[in-house]
């Protein structure tokens, strides 16, 4: 009886023991009751891991050296970037949550429709943008590209990080012209065979070059209400798809194959084996001249009716074991310092999220000493011809209808 009393009290105080250590976990966790310095405290001594897109060297050793150096200086944060594309790290969300096991992901860098479908299946958590002092400092919270991701009600489950814009790059020494609309473009093709080409559609830029053809045959407005519907969105595009269809003989292999990935465009563009390239990143071309890799006379340009600008975010996972410190970098990475450093060409050649109305003289010094030199595009042509991009979901569906008309010419 006496050995029965004593398992049972065993029992009893092994299950205070797991009850209080799971209390002690939810309060870890829990933060959303925290006051800011309360935040900081919880984040001090530990790791953060930030995963996300690793393909450019410039990015990642400003990550790895200033960014991580800076974080540690500050906060006694440890900063861990992981290279992982969102089609790997949210297969391995969803499958945590499933398993219900515990996460090793801190911070992702993500949006679109991976925004869109990781919300959608609660592999995000949030809201939690509101809590960041930087966020609600200088970020216009009222500004569609910070409401919207791909047309997608952000509702604070993502922070911006960042602005991007489709540029065009040409070689001036060798195009008489830049284009202006899709009609030049197919002038241009016509005229230097073979020497034009853009990214297959499963490349990002290459799908939102084709994207940018649509807008500039068909016009925004026509996509802007339409329903996710395969038929329909063929009927609104079929003049854009009938526009590359066209221009496909004249493309680099006859439109029969196209780079990959747009660093293969990139290289071709440096090896003069095509005479136009593209990027997101719109100072793009001053990092690539200055690196030796462009010609001097590499020069970005934009259609007049405009190209597609977006914001991408960072998001925390639902299952993240650091989210105070994850809160801590993210706000940290909102801070003028850093948007002026990511600015810069020789950094990254990124927009800015935050506001300048909402900055100090000395904040937008930051800003205005940053040389963006004579082959960029000034940042207020950018805004003024910026288009929205369209919903996440209709981004797939176009994609599809590119390879079944356009790819295999049907």
């Amino acid at each position: 009886m006496m050995f029965k009393k004593s398992i049972l009290y065993v029992l009893l105080c092994l299950g205070m023991f797991l009850n209080l250590g799971c209390l002690k976990d939810k309060s870890e966790v829990d933060i959303s009751s925290k006051n800011w310095d309360e935040i900081l405290k919880l984040a001090s001594g530990t790791k953060v891991t930030f995963y996300g897109w690793g393909g450019d060297e410039n990015i990642n050793r400003w990550i790895d050296e200033v960014v991580a150096k800076d974080i540690k200086q500050k906060y006694n944060i440890t900063l861990e970037r992981v290279p992982m594309l969102p089609n790997e790290f949210l297969p391995k969300l969803l499958n945590e949550k499933q398993l219900g096991s515990e996460g090793v992901i801190d911070i992702v860098w993500i949006n679109g429709e991976n925004f869109f479908n990781a919300k959608n299946q609660g592999l995000l958590y949030g809201p939690f943008a509101y809590k960041l002092p930087n966020f609600n400092k200088y970020v216009d919270k009222n500004s569609s590209d910070v409401l919207y991701d791909f047309g997608y009600p952000v509702e604070g489950f993502e922070a911006p990080y960042g602005k991007a814009q489709l540029v065009l790059i040409g070689d001036t020494a060798k195009l008489d012209y830049l284009p202006k609309n899709h009609k030049e473009l197919l002038e241009i093709a016509k005229k230097y065979p073979g020497k034009i080409t853009y990214p297959d559609a499963s490349d990002f830029t290459g799908s939102a070059f084709i994207r940018n053809i649509i807008y500039d045959v068909v016009g925004y407005e026509a996509l802007k209400d339409i329903k996710p519907n395969k038929e329909d969105v063929k009927k609104a595009i079929k003049p854009a798809l009938d526009f590359l269809v066209e221009l496909k003989p004249y493309l680099w292999r006859q439109g029969k194959a196209y780079p990959s990935t747009l660093a293969q465009l990139d290289n071709m563009f440096s090896d003069g084996e095509v005479y136009i390239t593209m990027n997101y990143t719109p100072y793009h071309v001053l990092t690539k001249i200055n690196e030796g890799d462009f010609s001097k006379t590499a020069k970005a340009f934009i259609f007049n009716k405009g190209t597609i600008s977006n914001t991408h975010f960072l998001a925390i996972p639902f299952n993240a074991p650091n989210k105070a410190g994850a809160l801590v970098v993210i706000n940290h990475l909102l801070s003028p310092s850093i948007q002026a450093q990511k600015y810069n060409p020789k950094t990254w050649g990124d927009l800015p999220v935050i506001s300048s109305n909402l900055l100090n003289e000395e904040e937008k010094k930051l800003f205005e000493n940053v040389n963006l030199g004579k082959e960029a595009i000034p940042q207020d042509v950018l805004v003024k011809h910026s288009i929205p991009e369209m919903r996440a979901e209709l981004i797939p569906i176009i994609e599809s209808l590119w390879r079944e008309v356009v790819l295999a010419d049907e």
